[in-house]
């Protein structure tokens, strides 16, 4: 795709819903305005208030709280440093998931139907994918054109540029395509309050290091009306046999009860949860009143 003079030399003060994940105020944008990842790739971000500049990095945008640190190194937990390795970002598609179906997830396809359905009422808006892992989603709801932009979220390095990869080799993704890829960290989303319409995680919520901060998060950055969908791995074991043994040996797993997970949404505000299980695969669905 080739931009025109105008829009390319264009500066925008405009307000977005991408906010500084320092202090969560709006960030100010210069350059190409739009969801569009040439158009992020291109611009510049500045929060106002703490004066943190963020800017593209290998064709995503990295909105984490350590963007641009030199020095400071903060460790994470094992399955998040794991899900950051090139390893795991090449195999992912190519072996890794395709074992899910053992444990009752329907394959991609069918999942992606399933969310689809969930997010009638989200058509037309911005669409977060949270954990977006390899684009495996977040390709397929930006290819639909059901909305007016997708946000393709991860934490891991490796994991957005495989998705970049990917967006480069499919002839029917342009990059005119409503759909941008930003780094960050689930517990700290870099979105204003109540600027998302629909929020998706697939097989996430139990790689993440706290579920109760992500999906508190999710919670803020939903509109009033918005949907959040996740599936994950369910636990089947009483927590008193479980937990001990997962602490010890998974610290990064975060497996819990079709219990739990109602609770979980409950507790962070969010309604009307619904949810269907086959075997230890679980898609849920919970809207913010």
């Amino acid at each position: 795709m080739v931009m025109a003079p105008s829009s390319l030399n264009e500066s925008s003060a405009e307000v977005e819903l991408l906010s500084c994940p320092v202090c969560y105020e709006p960030l100010t944008r210069v350059g190409p305005p739009g969801l569009i990842l040439q158009a992020i790739c291109m611009s510049s971000f500045e929060c106002k208030k703490c004066y943190k500049s963020y800017s593209s990095k290998k064709n995503y945008l990295d909105l984490t709280v350590t963007a641009g640190l030199k020095k400071y190194v903060e460790a994470k937990p094992i399955g998040t440093e794991l899900f950051r390795s090139i390893i795991m970002s090449f195999i992912y598609e190519k072996g890794y998931r395709q074992c899910f179906k053992r444990y009752g997830f329907p394959g991609p396809d069918e999942e992606f139907k399933m969310a689809q359905d969930y997010f009638k009422s989200a058509e037309g808006g911005v669409l977060v994918d949270v954990s977006c892992g390899s684009g495996l989603f977040a390709i397929r709801f930006a290819k639909s054109g059901t909305y007016s932009g997708v946000v393709a979220l991860d934490f891991s390095e490796n994991m957005l540029l495989q998705c970049y990869d990917y967006l480069m080799r499919d002839p029917d993704t342009p990059l005119a395509t409503d759909l941008v890829l930003v780094r960050a960290d689930a517990s700290r989303l870099p979105f204003t309050s109540c600027s998302v319409d629909a929020v998706h995680a697939g097989a996430a919520l139990h790689c993440w290091p706290s579920p109760s901060n992500a999906v508190a998060e999710i919670t803020r950055v939903l509109r009033s009306g918005g949907i959040f969908v996740g599936t994950t791995f369910l636990r089947s074991s009483p927590s008193w046999i479980f937990k001990p043994l997962n602490e010890r040996i998974l610290p990064s797993g975060n497996y819990i009860t079709e219990e739990e997970i109602e609770d979980l949404c409950t507790s962070c505000g969010l309604t009307n949860y619904t949810s269907k299980v086959e075997q230890s695969f679980i898609i849920f669905s919970a809207k913010k009143p």
